[in-house]
């Protein structure tokens, strides 16, 4: 019989038969579609299989303990955001820092009381529902952008390329991952704001008029604007805006100078630089890595773009096509 895609899916894992029966009864009782397993191993194997709305693992399981598939559940970008609380007979400090490290949303003691299990789940899928919502919000603004990126066959590509070599660039920088996360997000929607500039100017060939010009300089504030209202790319909103500025103040919109660019943005454009002139364009065919590097050294020297990125890119794009 096919569930109720309406009644959020709870799995059980608890080694102890009663304890797993008892906690899938109750609830049962309050709507909730359960899914019982007998093991960490079962677990595992059921949320690959079952999409869940939270997981209540039992601590002390034989093999894989609850510890572990929390681990695994928070490890895994397909399912990172599904609540995890832990059950267990445990009251060790100890034991809850391992869990909060292992990156469990709450606790429950044994024995179970109702009252309180029904009021942390209700309380969890509550926030799991806010969190599917923010979601859904991002993934129309990637899917908006990468509308974008259709339109013109000669960008195909373009935003997974820049995700991956920004992020490539900030690790052999060493910088931290939440910078990574924010350059992997920007890479794809840094360019959202061309939604709002006229299909003839976006794929004009030729050059643009500066009436034109002043319409396409726009984009990175019209694009700031749409990612706003989302608080998970408040990272991110600095590259957008600021990823066509120049180190000698004469890039926009707001004409910043050298180290007044975020790092994160200077990236960014770094990294656009050399894919625009390593890809076909209409008005000429892609330049090799070293004519690449070559023209982006006589544009450092003109006080554009920040030496230390290029020639760090320049490095890691020349081992990649040595490694190819």
């Amino acid at each position: 019989m096919e569930r109720d895609p309406s009644r959020p899916t709870i799995l059980v894992a608890d080694d102890n038969e009663s304890t797993r029966d008892l906690l899938c009864t109750m609830l049962a009782r309050q709507g909730y579609h359960t899914v019982p397993a007998r093991d960490g191993e079962e677990a595992i194997r059921l949320l690959a299989d079952h999409p869940v709305e939270l997981a209540l693992l039992d601590v002390m399981m034989p093999g894989r303990t609850g510890l572990d598939v929390c681990e695994l559940v928070k490890s895994n970008a397909h399912t990172r955001l599904v609540p995890v609380v832990l059950v267990t007979g445990l009251s060790d400090t100890q034991d809850r820092v391992r869990g909060i490290e292992a990156g469990a949303d709450d606790f429950l003691t044994k024995p179970v009381v109702r009252e309180e299990l029904l009021a942390r789940v209700r309380s969890l899928l509550r926030l799991k529902q806010f969190t599917d919502e923010l979601e859904s919000a991002e993934t129309v603004v990637c899917t908006l952008a990468r509308s974008i990126e259709a339109k013109d066959t000669y960008t195909e590509g373009h935003c997974d390329r820049l995700s991956r070599l920004s992020v490539d660039l900030a690790t052999r920088l060493g910088l931290p991952e939440e910078d990574c996360v924010t350059l992997r997000r920007a890479g794809v929607v840094h360019d959202v704001g061309k939604v709002a500039v006229p299909e003839h100017i976006l794929l004009k060939p030729g050059p643009l008029t500066p009436e034109e010009r002043k319409v396409i300089e726009q984009h990175p504030v019209i694009g700031e604007r749409i990612c706003k209202p989302l608080k998970s790319f408040r990272r991110v909103l600095p590259v957008i805006r600021h990823h066509h500025e120049k180190q000698d103040g004469s890039g926009y919109p707001d004409g910043l100078r050298g180290a007044a660019i975020p790092l994160t943005a200077r990236i960014l454009q770094t990294v656009d630089i050399y894919d625009a002139l390593t890809t076909d364009r209409p008005y000429r065919k892609a330049l090799s890595h070293t004519e690449a590097m070559a023209t982006m050294r006589k544009e450092v020297d003109r006080g554009w773009w920040d030496k230390t990125l290029v020639e760090e890119l320049g490095a890691l794009a020349g081992n990649a096509g040595a490694a190819a």
